[in-house]
């Protein structure tokens, strides 16, 4: 890979063979400006150079794929019918003059991933993946027997193109913003495992596996990739449930306490407003009086 001063954002482009693709470059536009370039970064080649005095050049080999315009500030460049020949690293960088000299000043980095038909170079595992948040998945990388790596990169390839990792074959790594400290991998012989961490919605994509082999002159790719959907954990529905419940355990405590405190306090005032029943015991007087008077009747008769 090519670094150097002034160094800036990083862009993945994915397409299949025989579409087009669009960089664009941005131009320094002073009275200081000699010239602008598109370099391809693996095994160094220019491919387009535009001079301030509108003077250029273009790769022959893609003379007839290549078309360029000036958009202002903007060097745009369409490459026509990509073939997979043409996944590379493409860089921008514009010269000044600065005292006497040219001063290189490194723009903006484009990884151009080509899907060819034909399979290449990389074995790439699981094909599907379907993760909750918050988990990890494995993505195996594999170079065929017959090949040894310089380079090997993970890609998002889909929905939000974007580099994940780069790994070199001196062991040089490079884990993008996109999973900073989210993620890990080990390498063994030609394969390498990477975990990707503490998944996201957001990290729903096609992840593909993609290389420079020794002695190619391009960014082989693997054609299918791994398809990492998300599944969104649904917390609301259980939190919603849970206070539910325990809104109802309330609910029925409470009734049950209304319940128990209304039914002693009827029973409270029932006997409270009951009329007391004197303890006595009553006498049949008329009884008595009767008994009396036959006794004293007959002590009259029997004085006689």
């Amino acid at each position: 890979m090519i670094c150097g001063e002034n160094e800036q954002s990083t862009d993945v482009i994915s397409v299949w063979e025989g579409d087009s693709i669009n960089i664009t470059c941005l131009m320094e536009d002073s009275e200081n400006e000699v010239g602008t370039y598109l370099t391809a970064s693996i095994q160094p080649v220019h491919v387009v150079y535009v001079s301030k005095q509108n003077t250029s050049y273009v790769l022959p080999a893609l003379a007839n794929r290549i078309k360029y315009s000036k958009e202002g500030r903007n060097l745009r460049i369409t490459l026509h019918n990509v073939q997979e020949s043409d996944s590379n690293i493409y860089l921008c960088t514009t010269f000044i003059k600065n005292d006497g000299h040219h001063k290189k000043l490194n723009g903006k980095t484009t990884t151009v991933v080509v899907k060819a038909k034909a399979s290449g170079v990389f074995e790439q595992s699981p094909l599907y993946v379907n993760p909750q948040q918050g988990q990890s998945v494995n993505i195996t990388c594999a170079l065929k027997s017959s090949h040894e790596y310089e380079e090997i990169f993970l890609l998002k390839t889909h929905r939000q193109p974007e580099s994940v990792l780069y790994v070199s074959s001196q062991n040089a790594s490079t884990i993008f913003p996109a999973f900073a400290n989210r993620l890990e991998y080990s390498k063994q012989e030609k394969k390498i495992v990477i975990t990707l961490h503490n998944l996201q919605k957001n990290d729903s994509d096609i992840y593909a596996c993609a290389g420079v082999v020794k002695n190619s002159s391009f960014l082989s790719v693997n054609r299918s990739g791994t398809m990492v959907l998300i599944k969104e954990v649904e917390q609301t529905d259980c939190s919603n449930s849970s206070w539910a419940i325990y809104g109802l355990t309330i609910v029925v405590a409470l009734l049950f306490s209304a319940l128990i405190c209304c039914t002693l306090y009827h029973v409270n005032v029932k006997k409270y407003f009951q009329k007391k029943t004197p303890n006595v015991v009553y006498e049949d007087m008329s009884c008595s009086f009767r008994r009396d008077t036959l006794i004293r009747a007959n002590t009259y008769s029997t004085g006689n």
